[in-house]
């Protein structure tokens, strides 16, 4: 009976050594396969004493956002201020997004161009919703856009596509956008093709797939970012018609309305 109680023991043992060995082992390869700990990755943002406020602000939004675009504009380290994510989504319900660049803007929303066959194009086919964000670091501004999407003129998508360099109609002929490419040489001799066809003197036509879209908004918001963390949002929204005005809701230019969020 010792016999088999130190025979056991020993089982036991051997065991545990076996198991902590694994531990050891799983413990340590989880460690070389761990995230990159960011937590301490922080920049400071705007001051106390510079505050958004709403006595401070117009109260329509894209005169603000044109006040705050052509201080982007002029802010050295802000090399592109026109360069904006644009988030879309399919009927089922599943969201893409990627960089593009607004082209021009006004109270009838905000403009850019991309091959309507491409994954966004088809998207917005589906779902004719999209959001916008822009960001410009050195100001710590951000605006967040949500509104319809509608196809540009023909007219508009003409003229903005003539006025475009040379080789970038080339690549708007070209590219078959968002479609699996056998490579880079595939890519290069398809442009050689259409640079022997059109010369840089040429009329060189725009495709018909490829054009213009306007975001009409419907949601502007403007976010300020704090050190401390308790950032300035300040929401524009148009309301339904009859919709009432809401507990801290003020009223707005042009039938906008403005108020604080959280942040």
């Amino acid at each position: 009976m010792f016999s088999c109680v130190y025979k056991s023991c020993c089982y036991q043992i051997k065991s545990n050594n076996f198991l902590r060995k694994q531990l050891i082992l799983f413990s340590t390869t989880m460690a070389s396969e761990s995230i990159v700990d960011l937590k301490d990755k922080r920049v400071p943002y705007k001051s106390r004493n510079e505050l958004l406020l709403e006595k401070d602000i117009v109260k329509e939004p894209i005169k603000l956002f044109e006040t705050w675009f052509q201080e982007a504009s002029n802010t050295p380290g802000i090399i592109e201020p026109n360069a904006m994510f644009i988030a879309t989504s399919s009927k089922s319900g599943i969201p893409s997004g990627r960089m593009v660049l607004m082209k021009s803007f006004g109270k009838n929303g905000f403009v850019f161009f991309t091959n309507y066959n491409s994954r966004k194009g088809i998207e917005l086919a589906e779902n004719p919703n999209a959001s916008l964000a822009f960001y410009w670091e050195p100001l710590k501004r951000s605006v967040r856009i949500e509104g319809h999407v509608e196809k540009t003129s023909e007219k508009e998508s003409d003229d903005y596509f003539q006025s475009r360099p040379y080789a970038s109609k080339i690549g708007a002929l070209a590219s078959d956008q968002s479609k699996p490419c056998a490579g880079r040489d595939q890519m290069s001799k398809i442009t050689e093709e259409l640079k022997q066809k059109y010369s840089e003197t040429d009329h060189v036509p725009r495709p018909k797939h490829w054009g213009g879209y306007v975001v009409t908004p419907k949601v502007i918001e403007f976010w300020q970012g704090q050190s401390d963390r308790v950032h300035d949002r300040i929401v524009f929204t148009k309301p339904a018609p009859g919709e009432s005005l809401g507990q801290y809701a003020h009223e707005g230019e042009d039938g906008w309305r403005y108020q604080r969020l959280f942040p």
